[in-house]
């Protein structure tokens, strides 16, 4: 059965069932014979699918003439039609649709009353090739493979076919999201990210309905397969907006691209390189223009050629190849043809490459066909055994296009010139960067030293107090200083006398500043012509006077004097709430020009200092931190740990609206903030949600069993070697009855899929037994795992389907039972509503412990052998069970229910 292979699909009749979408038995087109219809009957009847195909006329009442529901309808009809259309599909038991054209009003609304879930409106169609199944309005067919297109656009959606056609790319599915009105981009990548005849995922991106939705079901997908995605229309709108969303695609893993050229380049890239083994490439040409120019282009994105080690040299001299370390490119003897071959199979065997960028001319007479065929079959024959990618720039177009078809057609990405090729290249080691940043996970506290958050709060309650949102400087100042970042020591002066004090208190020189309540860039009058706000280098009382006397403007708010700081780089962090995202985290070049000088780059909260550090790297202010002829380097790890404390007092205190750090002087000794103001949500406002949920350190706990102690927490990323040796360590007995089968090993794809856990739709909590030798890794001994039915703003919570095993020497010792609550309570604190899973009929071990646990038990309908276990959440289990005390060991199962859809431990 087909939900056997695919996880978290049911196969509950009377529901919406994604396979009946994908992959439908029976398909019904209802408008066949209008204008509309045509072209989607046309291409599904001469698409090749297998099923029964009901053409039908756009009214409702021809539905009920169809012996049996099909699985899924096309719906060309007058927008006024539609409701009783989508009405009579329910009644008849048909639980998906595709919407062709607009919809009277909200189709979300339409398809609840209805019971039928719909792509569209206006969506293109669905296509998947390799069921023969053509249900768009492409105007070419899409042949089968393995990129999966889904967007928004229709026309882009033709020009990406039309594209693909004669590069000899396919297809596994082409999806229409249309107007994103019911069925989202959540559901259909959650659906290809489980797919495995999907290699790659390309999105068009017009409007998200629920970011959270979505970026936790392309989180999903990118662990697994490259995902890009173009987002139109984000340059004519909020630039800040626009940052932020490529910001959370990268988090997600995804590769944002912002051009239709780049997104046929990434496809053709991701679907046929290998993945980047590093970020410096050898770049290897018949002929040094070209080659320079390949160099030119590499510098300019950022990146360099890579180094080649003296033995790589020497190698190289082999092949008549003289060359330095430093060298930007290499050029390959014109002769033998297969020359240039041989140099990129060499390179990319040096462990110091990161890929090989190959870049041939055509050949020179005589016999120069001969030639280019000889060259571009070596280089073929090459790529098949490289580790890692390699690209080729193809240059010319007389010639050299039927050679980039050819290599196409070999599965080598093939470019018609040097600058295309490491565009390439760096959407590569961007994908690489992205993958990376998505396996961070910071947890909801990541400082070592506790902030005192009392403070903070009585900060807070003291401006509500007064009837303020606005925090003056010094209030936010002292906010910072809770966390731990250092700031200017500082004083207000409410008079000008009050600020001589001051200053001798603090030491000469001093500057004296405004104060102000709230962020400088949008307070009432913020348009006007600037005022003198602040005064520096003030050296004796007498300058002082002048200063705070011009300065006061008598508003009864008073001055901020504070020490002077000495000279250091100007820099920003600044924090503002996303429409869609949340909180954000902009860093960038500081100063009274920052704004004009538009070097803001942003991410996400939480942060750690791997993610900090991504983010200085983002900036152009990066280039002026290092050393130079006047200044000494400025201390990076300090920058990167003053975003963290930011990061941190945003997770914490989510009624912060706004925040900004400008400047935050940093130097060779640090860093510190000399100016800050925050504003705070009014009161009864809703807090701000994360996009990226942190990881739930707060969770973990420990168990004393068996003279031992174990640490009970959520699983990370990292914990994928000590997974693979749990799933080693069974027995045959525990892996038929967590898997149905004799599963002999995880795959690579099972194991990311398990470790690298969305907090925001499933859990795993592993029972770890710490190494007991330095150096040594720890042993996951016990898994229990939940899993959310279905992504929360699809269907409401929904119920979750769990999982549990421990391994043979930890049965009977609590581990399993205590694994189990902490999984039960995690699924209330989500509003789950029940907890479900299945157990095989001869597991009497694991009947009797979740029967102890509250779970009732049935026979599984069609299935003798099969029991489906339910524990409501809504209500107290039987005798007071909701996982409480159990005895004897025979209350540890050998192995886990398995969840109604295999999910490995």
């Amino acid at each position: 059965m087909l939900h056997r292979t695919m996880p978290f699909l049911r196969s509950t009749p009377g529901r919406f069932r994604p396979e009946a979408l994908f992959h439908p038995r029976a398909v019904a087109i209802l408008g066949a014979d209008t204008a509309e219809g045509a072209p989607f009957l046309a291409n599904l009847r001469a698409g090749g699918f297998t099923g029964p195909l009901h053409a039908l006329p756009a009214g409702p009442a021809a539905i009920a003439g169809i012996a049996e529901a099909p699985d899924l309808a096309l719906v060309c009809a007058p927008p006024g039609d539609l409701p009783a259309i989508l009405a009579a599909l329910g009644r008849r038991g048909t639980r998906c649709a595709i919407v062709t054209g607009d919809a009277p009003a909200d189709l979300r609304a339409l398809t609840l009353a209805s019971g039928v879930r719909a792509l569209g409106p206006r969506s293109f169609g669905l296509a998947v090739p390799a069921i023969g199944l053509n249900a768009t309005a492409a105007h070419l067919p899409p042949r089968a493979g393995r990129l999966a297109l889904v967007g928004q656009s229709s026309g882009l959606a033709r020009a990406v076919l039309d594209w693909a056609e004669p590069n000899g790319v396919g297809f596994s599915h082409v999806v229409g999201i249309g107007a994103n009105g019911d069925i989202g981009f959540s559901i259909v990548l959650d659906w290809l990210s489980r797919d495995a005849s999907t290699g790659a995922i390309l999105l068009d991106i017009r409007r998200i309905r629920d970011p959270r939705a979505f970026l936790s079901a392309a989180r999903a997908a990118a662990r697994l397969r490259p995902v890009v995605a173009l987002h139109a229309g984000a340059a004519s709108r909020d630039r800040a907006g626009a940052d932020a969303f490529a910001a959370a695609l990268r988090r997600s893993g995804v590769l944002p691209v912002a051009t239709l050229e780049d997104l046929l380049a990434a496809a053709e890239t991701l679907t046929r390189a290998r993945p980047a083994a590093g970020e410096a490439p050898v770049i290897v040409a018949t002929t040094a223009g070209p080659a320079q120019l390949a160099a030119d282009a590499l510098r300019a994105s950022g990146l360099a050629p890579a180094h080649l080690a003296p033995e790589t040299c020497r190698t190289l001299s082999l092949l008549s190849v003289t060359t330095t370390p430093q060298a930007d490119f290499l050029l390959a003897p014109a002769e033998p043809p297969t020359r240039l071959a041989e140099i990129a199979a060499m390179l990319a065997g040096a462990r110091e490459t990161g890929g090989v960028l190959v870049l041939h001319t055509p050949a020179a007479p005589p016999d120069a066909q001969l030639r280019d065929d000889t060259a571009l079959a070596a280089i073929t024959a090459s790529a098949a055994a490289s580790r890692v990618p390699l690209l080729a720039a193809i240059l010319g177009e007389t010639t050299a296009a039927g050679h980039r078809r050819l290599l196409a057609e070999a599965g080598i990405p093939a470019f018609h010139s040097p600058e295309a090729a490491v565009r390439a290249f760096l959407h590569l080691v961007q994908h690489r960067r992205n993958r990376a940043a998505a396996r961070e996970l910071p947890a909801s506290t990541v400082l070592r030293l506790a902030p005192d958050r009392a403070e903070v709060r009585r900060r807070f309650a003291a401006a509500r107090a007064e009837g303020r949102l606005d925090l003056a400087q010094d209030e936010a100042l002292a906010v910072l200083a809770a966390y731990g970042m250092p700031t200017i020591p500082g004083r207000v002066a409410m008079t000008v006398e009050d600020a001589v004090h001051a200053a001798a208190l603090l030491g000469y020189p001093v500057v004296v500043k405004r104060r102000r309540l709230g962020p400088a860039t949008d307070r009432p009058g913020a348009d006007k012509p600037a005022e003198p706000a602040l005064a520096l280098d003030l050296r004796d009382p007498t300058r002082l006077r002048a200063a705070a006397q011009l300065l006061d403007s008598g508003d009864g708010i008073g001055l901020l004097v504070q020490r002077q700081a000495g000279r250091a780089r100007e820099l920003r962090i600044r924090v503002r709430e996303d429409a869609l995202l949340g909180p954000t985290i902009a860093f960038g070049q500081g100063g009274t020009a920052s704004d004009l000088l538009d070097d803001l780059a942003i991410d996400l909260p939480p942060l750690n200092l791997t993610l900090a550090a991504a983010l200085i790297a983002r900036t152009r202010v990066a280039a002026t931190l290092g050393a130079l002829h006047d200044q000494q380097a400025a201390d990076l790890a300090a920058i990167a740990d003053a975003l963290v404390r930011v990061s941190q007092l945003v997770v914490d205190f989510p009624e912060i609206a706004e925040l900004d750090i400008n400047p935050l002087f940093a130097d060779g000794q640090g860093v510190l903030a000399a100016d800050a103001a925050i504003r705070l949500r009014p009161r009864g406002a809703a807090p701000a949600h994360l996009a990226i949920p942190p990881y739930p350190g707060e969770l973990a706990t420990t168990l004393e069993t068996g003279g031992e102690t174990l640490v009970l927490r959520p699983i990370r990323p990292e914990d994928a070697n000590a997974h693979i040796a749990l799933f080693n360590r069974l027995s045959p007995e525990d892996v038929r009855y967590r898997f149905f089968s004799a599963l002999r090993e995880l795959s690579r794809e099972q194991v990311a899929r398990l470790t690298q856990v969305d907090y925001a739709r499933e859990i795993a909590f592993i029972a770890v037994r710490p190494a007991r030798t330095p150096g040594a890794e720890d042993e996951t001994v016990g898994v229990a795992r939940l899993v959310c039915e279905t992504t929360l703003s699809e269907n409401g919570p929904g119920e979750g389907e769990f999982a549990v095993l421990v391994q043979p020497d930890m049965k009977g010792r609590g581990v399993a039972r205590r694994l189990m609550e902490m999984l039960i309570a995690w699924g209330r604190a989500q509003g789950l509503t029940a907890i479900t899973g299945q157990v095989l009929a001869d597991n009497r071990p694991m009947q009797v412990f979740i029967r102890a646990l509250g779970f009732t038990l049935r026979r599984a309908p069609g299935e003798p052998d099969l029991l489906e276990a339910r524990l409501p959440l809504d209500e107290a289990a039987p005798d007071g069970h909701t996982g409480g005390e159990i005895d004897g060991p025979s209350q540890d199962p050998p192995a886990a229910a398995r969840p109604t859809q295999p999910k490995a431990p």
